[in-house]
């Protein structure tokens, strides 16, 4: 199979639905000079009526995505994290209750494609990862792709699905490349990763490990440093937030009577937190030891390249919580 990159795979599949779905059309800053990548020569090939160039007005252009898809249209809108608070009234006001307000006659099929490009020395106003905050709003589907297969075969499960889909596309995970099959190699002629469905990474039997975006590259180092102690450690990746594969980690807690959770956010009310509170009220009797929360510390970001990368999850700190658990 071919090796694709992350940013490749956001372009081949939004590429793939806008040629199936004439319907669908892309919309942000800086779109046809492609700033981040993932949108170079959309322009050329699609016309400029649907790569959109947007003011920098976020709460302008979340609002038009949303009257978009009132009228049958799917639009991918990209931002990024720091962005989003910008445009908070359309997306927690509107985008995630108009569905439930008018009885389910209305339906809002759009994709925010959200860039988190923290631990980069971009500091505190443009190194957020705030996907517990949307979580935490009836209406959203949180998803958060941690490689090229899932972040195409995610994205456009996205871009079909009639409720409002917002994905995180890590800043730390979208440098990585693994194969991804074509389509012609697929039994259904194309690659879709259904919602609500977890990915264990990697099989074990002492501790699980649920990584949360670019925390499961770090739950994946950790376990490779531990297997020549004989630690045999489960990697496993929940793909989506909302809806979230309860099931998947529930058993996988109940062989391995061991739990970290690894999440690049803020560890107060983070993902991390929610998986940690459903495992300890659903599977306490499997549990053999407390749960250790490896996430990001409850500070700022700090702008200094010495002190950034002490705030974050790393190998280390999720190999000192796995020692914790054993």
């Amino acid at each position: 199979m071919p090796i694709k990159t992350y940013i490749e795979s956001i372009v081949d599949a939004t590429v793939e639905e806008m040629e199936r779905d004439s319907s669908v059309f892309t919309m942000g800053e800086d779109l046809r000079h492609s700033v981040y990548g993932a949108t170079a020569g959309l322009a050329e090939r699609f016309g400029e009526d649907r790569v959109l160039d947007t003011p920098l007005s976020e709460n302008g252009f979340f609002g038009a995505a949303l009257g978009a898809s009132l009228c049958g249209m799917r639009p991918i809108v990209e931002t990024v994290t720091s962005f989003l608070w910008v445009g908070m009234d359309q997306m927690i006001s509107q985008a995630a209750k108009m569905r439930y307000m008018f009885g389910g006659q209305a339906e809002l099929p759009v994709t925010f494609r959200i860039r988190m490009f923290y631990a980069r020395g971009a500091a505190a106003h443009h190194s957020d990862r705030n996907y517990p905050v949307f979580m935490n709003t009836p209406g959203l589907k949180v998803i958060c792709p941690t490689n090229a297969y899932d972040a195409k075969g995610l994205m456009k499960t996205a871009v079909r699905d009639n409720d409002v889909c917002m994905i995180f596309e890590d800043g730390i995970a979208i440098s990585s490349r693994c194969e991804v099959p074509n389509n012609e190699d697929l039994p259904d002629g194309e690659l879709l990763v259904p919602f609500g469905v977890a990915n264990t990474v990697r099989e074990g039997s002492d501790v699980t490990i649920v990584g949360v975006a670019g925390g499961v590259q770090h739950a994946i180092d950790a376990a490779n440093a531990l297997e020549p102690e004989g630690i045999s450690v489960e990697v496993i990746d929940p793909r989506t937030l909302v809806p979230l594969d309860t099931d998947t980690i529930l058993q996988s807690v109940e062989k391995t009577s061991r739990l970290v959770v690894v999440d690049p956010a803020h560890k107060m009310c983070s993902a991390a937190s929610e998986i940690a509170a459903i495992v300890a009220q659903e599977a306490f009797w499997s549990l053999e030891a407390p749960i250790q929360v490896v996430a990001s510390e409850q500070v700022n970001v700090p702008y200094s390249p010495a002190l950034e990368p002490l705030v974050y999850p790393t190998p280390e700190k999720v190999i000192e919580a796995v020692r914790k658990t054993l």
